[in-house]
């Protein structure tokens, strides 16, 4: 298989149906966002950004800021580009934002993402703590895990 050409963009309202499918798809044990979600998150004004391939989004990641501190709200990557470099791609675009900002950066993951938490330590998160039953209705757990700001 030839290799796939990925591009990044601010993410559009538009792509809230495709964010609502590859979210059912990924998060079937959880409660997983809806279309009207992602709209309410772009409409807040909040920093999303999408992954497309051939015009198709393929990934998506969002960060919600306030004077004090950034918070990753999602990062999802359709099952068939996981692994290639799409989630490294939108977890750096959120990062960039919160560099901008001078912000640290805050996040939950699953316990059991394990490609998940090797990325954001690989990227100067640390864990901060665990919030059990976190996500609904499956009851998994979550890390918490920050990274301090960078105002280089």
């Amino acid at each position: 298989m030839s290799a796939r050409t990925v591009t990044t963009a601010p993410l559009r309202h538009e792509d809230a149906a495709r964010c609502a499918e590859i979210e059912r798809e990924l998060f079937p044990g959880d409660d997983p966002w809806s279309e009207q979600a992602f709209r309410s998150e772009l409409d807040n004004g909040n920093f999303y950004v999408g992954a497309y391939s051939d015009g198709q989004l393929i990934g998506y990641a969002g960060l919600g800021l306030n004077d004090f501190e950034s918070s990753v709200h999602t990062l999802a990557v359709d099952e068939d580009f996981q692994g290639g470099g799409v989630g490294k791609t939108l977890l750096r675009a959120l990062l960039a934002k919160a560099d901008e900002a001078g912000l640290p950066v805050f996040l939950e993951v699953r316990t059991d993402n394990v490609p998940a938490i090797n990325l954001y330590l690989a990227h100067g998160f640390e864990h901060l703590g665990m919030r059990r039953r976190y996500y609904q209705p499956s009851g998994a757990d979550a890390y918490t895990m920050g990274r301090p700001a960078n105002r280089d």
